[in-house]
């Protein structure tokens, strides 16, 4: 989480469930790039046991970790736990919208993604969202204790 954000977000206890229930993971920004950081928090949660799902267009019948990747959320079969965003802020908004329409339980916007308006109509809409925060790094925080 950056030093200065003003970002939203839920407590610890509601970010430790989130944490604790999740088992299938869409992951919207999904790099076949190992140096980048959706790469290797997608490796990461695949070796935790979770179910991960890589969404990108351009990476669609590549292979990546040997993940199944899609084009959008919509074309992610079944349930959608987390959708792990991997995109500048000002992408947001859409992602946001197809994350209510899926039906997702959470939206996990990683470290320096922000969007407070997008945040808040899917929270009116049930969802629970985490902003600049690093799902590896809460995991850490949270999860090994």
């Amino acid at each position: 989480m950056s030093e200065t954000s003003s970002a939203t977000n839920p407590s610890d206890d509601v970010v430790k469930k989130i944490l604790s229930t999740m088992k299938r993971i869409a992951v919207v920004g999904l790099s076949a790039k190992e140096d980048r950081a959706s790469h290797g928090i997608a490796r990461f949660l695949q070796g935790q046991g979770f179910e991960v799902i890589g969404v990108n267009p351009l990476l669609v019948g590549q292979d990546v970790l040997g993940l199944p990747i899609v084009g959008t959320l919509a074309e992610v079969p079944g349930a959608i736990d987390v959708v792990n965003v991997f995109r500048r802020s000002d992408t947001v908004p859409p992602v946001m919208e197809a994350s209510i329409a899926v039906g997702a339980t959470s939206v996990w916007l990683q470290e320096e993604v922000v969007h407070e308006e997008a945040t808040a109509k899917a929270r009116q809409a049930g969802l629970e969202v985490v902003q600049d925060r690093c799902i590896y790094k809460e995991w850490l925080r949270l999860m090994n204790g």
